[in-house]
């Protein structure tokens, strides 16, 4: 391990000490939010800690073994410990650089998955209600908690626009690679010649803002409109404008729920996807800002990136940002998204560490 990186281990041993002494005092705990900071701060900082001194063991360990080599009587044990000692050495290195990298905040909150149909008409919808299956799928193979918050549903099926509440284990944290272009390739169902065609859909991302943390709406910003909800509900929800829309006046962005019969309700939740994707949009900004700088590996989440192409004729999924290839579209189709979410992820932890060793 570089020296620089055992500086701020080192570094790390203090703060503890510092937040063991702060959390000590018992009038810390009258701020309700600063005392839950604080001791979540805590427990990362000493699982840290406490991983680092095993690597500290580990390599005096080392040393102690490599002094027994000269000794012909435990010379044999001696490299057995070696080699295990070494193991244990480069396997904690590579956890604690690992730990050292940078975390988004929203990693561990649920998300808002909005999928639109874009280039292909009626086809174009057919793919974006597969896309929402599958992800629907995916969220119940996790154990996630799914609502469906608004549907535009188009005439032979699918869904020109879809918006879907997704809770539970650092759901934004494993879906956030998925914002972006997806393009299908096949042989629609409304083709009689057997041509295969390209269509395309859009995938957006975003993580639901913290309650204490939400964005402030401005009341004079908006614009609330009723109206009755479409689609399957029985004879109320065609009777009653119960569904609503608003619009955010300087951004032009606009979040509907139609959800639920409740108008107070579905008012409530689009809120809280409007919030959400103001904060998506400064989001965004912000990424572009950086991609200017340097490109990012996994790229900023532009909708308007072509991230990812599902080749039915040929069963095949092509993530285009990190060159990976799967020939198992049905199972993927049918939720298992597993080694697609993870080798995003470990694309990007691969590129921020190489950052890391190159700071240092």
């Amino acid at each position: 391990m570089k020296d620089t990186l055992r500086q701020q281990f080192d570094r790390l041993g203090f703060r503890l000490h510092e937040l063991d002494t702060t959390l000590a005092d018992g009038s810390v705990a009258a701020d309700l939010k600063r005392y839950r900071a604080l001791t979540k701060e805590q427990a990362e900082v000493a699982d840290l800690v406490g991983r680092y001194q095993q690597f500290l063991q580990r390599e005096r360990d080392l040393a102690a073994a490599q002094e027994l080599l000269s000794d012909p009587e435990m010379a044999e044990m001696a490299q057995e410990e070696i080699s295990q000692a070494e193991a244990d050495v480069e396997r904690l290195n590579q956890e604690l650089q690992l730990a050292l990298l940078p975390r988004d905040p929203d990693d561990e909150r649920p998300a808002f998955l909005e999928i639109r149909a874009g280039t292909g008409g009626d086809e174009s919808a057919l793919f974006a209600g597969d896309l929402a299956r599958m992800y629907l799928r995916f969220a119940e193979s996790q154990c996630w908690r799914s609502e469906i918050l608004s549907a535009n549903e188009s005439d032979l099926g699918g869904y020109k626009e879809v918006v879907i509440r997704i809770e539970g284990d650092a759901v934004y944290g494993r879906l956030k690679f998925e914002s972006g272009g997806h393009r299908v390739q096949r042989v629609p169902a409304t083709e009689s010649q057997g041509r295969i065609h390209t269509s395309a859909c859009t995938v957006a991302v975003m993580p639901e803002p913290d309650e204490a943390e939400e964005v402030t709406l401005n009341p004079a910003d908006l614009r609330i409109d009723t109206f009755r909800a479409s689609g399957a509900g029985g004879q109320h929800i065609n009777k009653t404008d119960s569904a609503i829309r608003i619009t955010h006046l300087p951004t032009g962005l606009v979040a509907e729920c139609q959800d639920d019969r409740s108008q107070h309700r579905n008012k409530a939740k689009a809120m809280v996807v409007l919030a959400a994707r103001l904060r998506d949009k400064e989001r965004n900004e912000r990424a572009a800002k950086e991609a200017a700088t340097r490109k990012s590996l996994i790229g900023t989440g532009d909708r308007s990136d072509r991230i990812r192409t599902y080749n039915f004729p040929q069963g095949r999924l092509t993530d285009h940002r990190i060159n990976l290839t799967l020939y198992k579209l049905d199972s993927i189709m049918n939720g298992d998204l597993g080694d697609v979410v993870l080798g995003l992820q470990q694309a990007q932890a691969a590129e921020q560490l190489a950052l890391l060793e190159g700071r240092n």
